[in-house]
């Protein structure tokens, strides 16, 4: 799916929600935030620099503070890896100076951050549930202290109260790393949780973005109101 004429910016410490059916264009766009994906045209500014004139070692050092929590939690974590060798990657590739017993003593700390044990570190991702993998992949962004994470659709592939869990973590380290989110979903419940703008987005394009309380209580668009008409009810926000 084409990306086009989008626009929008995004607060340090906010979450921004991109809502919409799959298909939409929300992934790609998530792509292209980080750069994974090369725009044909437009301006990608973070924290003031302009994305797009980056290259080399001064991309590698931008995209540290840049991570993204991936929707697959089985497809996005090398299964000949183990966890401790996962989670420590990032820095290994960005911190080479740092020592072995540093790099995992930081990474036994992170994975007891997002509720897993140090014992984790020995094990492969398959030995797993797919919440507890999902939570790799959380330290795994966090590992490099980044300011902004791209989750794209975080929750999706899990149980329901599983996803509220993760969404709750989410939420905790949010407040207490000072992270600035961009929250991929087709989930309004979600999105209402954890958001406070939102961009309802519909082939390529968004056609509603606003505080999350007016948008998901107040839609102006008609798209954005088939949307809540498919939510038997949403929390409130």
């Amino acid at each position: 799916m084409a990306v086009d004429g989008v626009s929008f910016s995004i607060a340090a410490g906010d979450t921004f929600a991109i809502v919409g059916e799959s298909g939409c264009g929300k992934t790609t766009l998530a792509r292209m935030l980080l750069r994974l994906i090369e725009p044909d045209s437009g301006e990608l500014r973070f924290a003031g620099r302009d994305l797009l004139a980056l290259a080399g070692a001064r991309l590698r050092e931008q995209r540290r503070q840049m991570q993204m929590i991936f929707q697959d939690p089985f497809a996005s974590l090398n299964p000949r890896m183990r966890v401790g060798a996962i989670v420590g990657e990032p820095l290994a590739i960005h911190e080479p100076r740092m020592t072995a017993e540093a790099r995992r003593e930081r990474v036994a700390a992170m994975l007891k951050r997002v509720g897993l044990n140090e014992d984790a570190m020995t094990r492969y991702p398959h030995e797993f549930s797919g919440g507890q993998r999902q939570r790799v992949g959380i330290a795994r962004a966090l590992i490099l202290q980044p300011k902004l994470i791209v989750a794209d659709e975080p929750v999706s592939a899990l149980d329901v109260s599983v996803g509220a869990q993760v969404l709750l973590l989410l939420q905790d380290l949010q407040r207490e790393f000072g992270l600035t989110y961009i929250f991929i979903s087709h989930s309004l419940p979600g999105v209402a949780q954890v958001a406070t703008r939102v961009a309802v987005m519909r082939a390529g394009r968004f056609v509603e973005v606003g505080g999350v309380e007016r948008v998901l209580g107040q839609p102006e668009h008609e798209y954005t109101r088939e949307l809540l008409t498919a939510v038997p009810e949403l929390p409130r926000v």
